[in-house]
């Protein structure tokens, strides 16, 4: 009988596909990861970019790139976490 938690497409995988299918998956595990590691720094570094903004003149502002730049990434990683991802019930953790 076959196993109706996978989805119709992967079930007629041979076990090379098997084997790039879960690459792919943790690659997309790990560029959420990084996600979500970027939206925690970019948090915390929030507090100094609104004093860089406050205080720092004219155009010099390095504290408010690196957040944007933060915020940037993690929205990069996680665009493509969740479409390397794609596919997956299941929750793993390694």
């Amino acid at each position: 009988m076959a196993n109706t938690l996978i989805p119709i497409e992967e079930r007629t995988l041979t076990p090379q596909q098997v084997g790039a299918l879960d690459r792919r998956r943790r690659r997309g595990h790990l560029f959420l990861v990084l996600c979500f590691q970027c939206l925690i720094v970019a948090t915390l570094v929030t507090l100094w970019s609104g004093q860089d903004l406050t205080y720092s003149p004219g155009w010099v502002r390095p504290m408010f790139y690196w957040n944007a730049a933060l915020f940037l990434l993690a929205i990069i990683f996680g665009v493509a976490g969740v479409r390397l991802r794609r596919g997956s019930q299941e929750f793993l953790s390694y």
